[in-house]
């Protein structure tokens, strides 16, 4: 023992461990190997949730199948409920990117569950303990099964957080719509005069757009509902009892609450990342949509004096150092700036799903840190978005109706009488004089 750490063994060799971590060797290892980016998994709380839900889950069903003792199924069992409460976040350190398929997250929750069952029965951590990170809290998984399940649950709530967000965004929309009614204003097209149309039905418009990406947010979670869970390195159920995947995925949807299906065909579904990617896309589709909302803001609030001003943004900080009285439309320009980045983790998660090889992603890491990152960095900018901008923006009627007075947009509610040229020409008569 050295002063503050114990020594663990691993295939590899020796390797220190801190004395008061649960983690063990192979976690230690990870943090040596990828010390990049500095964002710990422990980030991701949905993803650990959902490991230790499948942790459990395998303990039941390995007891079910007479492969692990009632005691430390039990102990195992009270290990995840710590987990799942939050009481050993800390625990869980390795970087979020790393190689190996996700190995790294699986043995750092192996060895997390082993020590803290292990004490819980009266023995200790390290290499004496009583449970062991793989003949027992891993015992008829593989990473390639277990962590893969897993990071599919964890983007069930995330995605419904997400949701939330978006409604919240949607109703202030709604709200302003219900507001705004009664002003008459110019559209435009093209950014050139168009026809008459009222600033509610422009910002009930923001609305039902945002409200159609929440109804896909609620088709596309089915996607992540079919797991493969039993299938272990490839989807063969090697290492397995043949009744284990039954068990296992029944334990699984009770606890979770969840109506999980096991997956038609193992073999694919050990290295599909389709359901990611087809969620990616949704998120930048929202993405897309909510940039397009920002952009008419900062477009409608422009001068305010000496540019379309029909709106007004709340003032939340001085817009230079240097013009005074000045103020930016910066919750939007956040806004827009979230917007952007999700494009590029749209394009990460494309070509990560595509760099599969055979049996196997290696790159599931980085596409389910995308994925969350991008969820999560959305429902952030939707809500402040939605408290600092638009529930207090206001709108300018003046500036509207004399928008509207100064523009030949009337004169289209003429061409059903009097003909496109006819009507031409009334306005370019008017526009002269």
């Amino acid at each position: 023992m050295v002063s503050g750490f114990r020594i663990e063994r691993d295939p590899l060799g020796s390797i220190s461990v801190p004395e008061d971590c649960y983690y063990g060797a192979q976690t230690a290892r990870a943090m040596k190997n990828f010390p990049i980016s500095g964002i710990a998994i422990k980030r991701m709380p949905l993803v650990i949730q959902a490991l230790a839900h499948v942790k459990m889950a395998a303990a039941q069903a390995n007891f079910e199948e007479g492969t692990l003792a009632e005691d430390k199924r039990a102990a195992i069992v009270q290990a995840c409920e710590e987990v799942l409460a939050g009481k050993h976040n800390d625990e869980f350190p390795v970087d979020v990117f790393q190689g190996g398929a996700g190995t790294s997250t699986n043995m750092n929750m192996n060895e997390v569950l082993a020590n803290r069952a292990s004490e819980l029965l009266g023995g200790a951590r390290g290499e004496g303990r009583l449970v062991h990170p793989n003949d027992d809290v891993n015992r008829s998984q593989s990473t390639n099964d277990a962590y893969a399940t897993a990071v599919r649950l964890s983007m069930i709530p995330a995605s419904r957080q997400l949701r939330d967000a978006l409604v919240v965004l949607a109703n202030a929309l709604n709200a302003k719509a219900q507001e705004f009614q009664n002003i008459l204003k110019l559209g435009r097209t093209q950014l050139q005069d168009a026809v008459p149309m009222t600033l509610g039905q422009e910002f009930g418009a923001f609305a039902t757009t945002i409200l159609e990406d929440c109804q896909r947010l609620t088709e596309t979670e089915r996607l992540f509902l079919e797991v493969n869970l039993g299938g272990t390195a490839i989807g063969t159920g090697v290492a397995a009892t043949p009744s284990y995947r039954a068990s296992v995925l029944r334990h699984l949807s009770l606890n979770t609450a969840l109506k999980l299906v096991g997956s038609k065909d193992l073999i694919e579904a050990s290295w599909d990342m389709g359901a990611f990617m087809l969620h990616m896309g949704l998120l930048k589709r929202i993405a897309a949509k909510l940039s397009k909302i920002a952009n008419d803001f900062r477009l409608l609030s422009s001068g305010p004096r000496g540019g379309i001003g029909e709106i007004l943004l709340p003032a939340l900080q001085p817009g230079s150092s240097l013009m005074s009285g000045k103020v930016n439309p910066v919750a939007a320009e956040a806004l827009n700036q979230v917007c952007f980045y999700v494009y590029g983790m749209d394009t990460t998660v494309g070509m990560a799903a595509e760099a599969g090889q055979l049996q196997l992603n290696a790159m599931e890491p980085i596409i389910v840190f995308s994925v969350h990152n991008a969820m999560e960095l959305l429902r952030k900018v939707v809500l402040t978005f939605t408290a600092t901008c638009v529930e207090g923006m206001k709108a300018d009627p003046e500036k509207c109706d004399a928008h509207l007075k100064s523009s030949a947009a009337f004169a289209t509610e003429l061409v059903a009488t009097l003909g496109y040229e006819n009507t031409s020409k009334l306005v370019k008569e008017k526009l002269a004089s």
